[in-house]
């Protein structure tokens, strides 16, 4: 029996499946438990019946675990703290709150829209960039095959006629050679700068570097910028309302915000609050954070309604958001056509130029 338990109860890295749990079951889950609690069911049936219903079989271990806990005597967010990869310090944090404070359910309503709205705009952002991606992925495998494969038919054919090709057409001929010859030193040098760059990037400084790189790109670097503005007042506004001091709701934030040079801008304005400062002073200036929020946040504070304004600064970026991703879906089109025309359009009229020109070729 009590091997069986501790199979069940097994800690969070030996569940599998976790990417997927956060990304498709910590939000059902969360709703599905504030609207029993909200409903009068108690958190062991709640939780009970969840796991009754959970189709992955590695978080069902984690809801069976956590429910455990709590039959044992222990708080929900003692039982969420032994799975950190999926109940992170910023779920842990509401929900703890929300323990003290005697309004559990409310934070667990509260997180779970919180989750949901999160899961929306990353989802948004990333239904406008597959169509370009898959677009620019396609182009690329069209011009690779034709190189490799089309171009060699070409080259035996203008091996006839015995003159000096083309420049464009030479040039392709080369890269199909070089191609076909070190196809494995390719493969060797592309997987080996790949592993280099998610090694460097898994470092602090890589991500830092990385993190400042996509803030500074053109356009998608405005993006960005407005993605983590708007987790970061999302956030903020959300462990405020649920109780978490705003020394720890900074703390957490800063690393929940998804880029690491706005998330060390929040930690040091957090530096700033801990000696006293107003946190609008702590964010003037600071790489990441536009002036409208700091003057936002500085409206909030002498009104006394800093979670209603956080509120309204997460909501105005996040429709900016959305208007940038129809702008920029709207604008891709067109250009994703141009430079398809220019790459395909090139390769085909490289490969037909000797063709072209065959009169004066073979003429000498």
């Amino acid at each position: 029996m009590a091997t069986a338990t501790a199979k069940r109860t097994a800690p969070a890295d030996r569940v599998t499946g976790v990417k997927r749990i956060v990304n498709s079951e910590l939000v059902p889950f969360s709703r599905q438990l504030a609207s029993m609690l909200r409903a009068g069911m108690s958190l062991v049936v709640s939780l009970a019946t969840i796991e009754e219903q959970v189709a992955h079989p590695g978080f069902r271990g984690v809801v069976t675990s956590v429910r455990e806990t709590v039959e044992g005597g222990g708080s929900f967010s003692d039982g969420l703290t032994r799975f950190p990869k999926i109940f992170d310090d910023l779920y842990v944090n509401i929900v703890r709150s929300g323990e003290r404070s005697g309004q559990f359910a409310e934070a667990m309503a509260r997180l779970s829209t919180l989750l949901d709205a999160s899961a929306k705009l990353k989802r948004k952002v990333k239904s406008a960039l597959a169509y370009p991606t898959i677009v620019m992925t396609m182009a690329l495998s069209i011009a690779a095959a034709m190189i490799i494969f089309v171009m060699p038919i070409f080259a035996g054919m203008f091996a006839d006629f015995g003159q000096k090709l083309p420049g464009p057409t030479q040039f392709l001929m080369n890269t199909s050679d070089f191609i076909r010859g070190y196809w494995w030193l390719i493969l060797i040098v592309a997987g080996g700068c790949f592993y280099a760059f998610k090694a460097w990037k898994k470092t602090d400084r890589g991500a830092f570097l990385f993190d400042r790189f996509k803030l500074r790109l053109p356009v998608f670097g405005a993006l960005n910028q407005r993605v983590a503005v708007a987790r970061f007042a999302s956030i903020f506004s959300q462990m405020i309302h649920s109780g978490v001091p705003i020394l720890d709701a900074l703390r957490i934030v800063a690393s929940a915000c998804g880029n690491r040079v706005v998330g060390l801008s929040i930690l040091e304005a957090r530096n700033t609050v801990e000696q006293g400062e107003p946190l609008s002073r702590g964010l003037e200036r600071k790489e990441g954070i536009p002036l409208l929020v700091v003057r936002m946040v500085a409206a909030g504070e002498r009104s006394g309604k800093l979670d209603d304004m956080l509120d309204n600064i997460a909501q105005t970026y996040e429709d900016e958001v959305e208007t940038m991703l129809a702008t920029l879906t709207s604008l891709m089109e067109p250009i994703l056509m141009a430079f398809l025309g220019v790459l395909i359009g090139g390769i085909v009229i490289s490969m037909y130029l000797p063709i072209f020109k065959m009169s004066s070729i073979v003429g000498g």
